[in-house]
């Protein structure tokens, strides 16, 4: 037998018999409900794709966010026009 094997057989040993054979369906229930809990709730958070995201929708990166909020089109531009609008418009020029 391997000897990770055989520490989990001894964890089980060691639980029969401070739990007793009778709580371990309690104990396997609670532990089944907390992790229906946390899946839930790590399903209802919203993921965020970058740091600084909060107004962001799924798939737009920080430039986009950054010409939306300054009011800038970003349609039919490239990165490196609208990354330039946005130094003119920060700038003032």
């Amino acid at each position: 037998m391997d000897p990770i094997e055989l520490v989990i057989i001894g964890i089980i040993i060691v639980v029969v018999v401070v739990m007793g054979p009778k709580r371990i369906p309690e104990l396997a229930r609670a532990l089944g409900s907390a992790k229906k809990e946390f899946n839930a709730g790590a399903a209802a958070t919203p993921q965020a794709t970058g740091a600084g995201m909060a107004g962001a929708t799924a798939g737009e990166d920080d430039l986009m966010v950054a010409a939306r909020k300054l009011g800038i089109s970003t349609e039919g531009k490239t990165r490196e026009q609208i990354s330039a609008e946005i130094v003119r418009k920060t700038a003032g020029t």
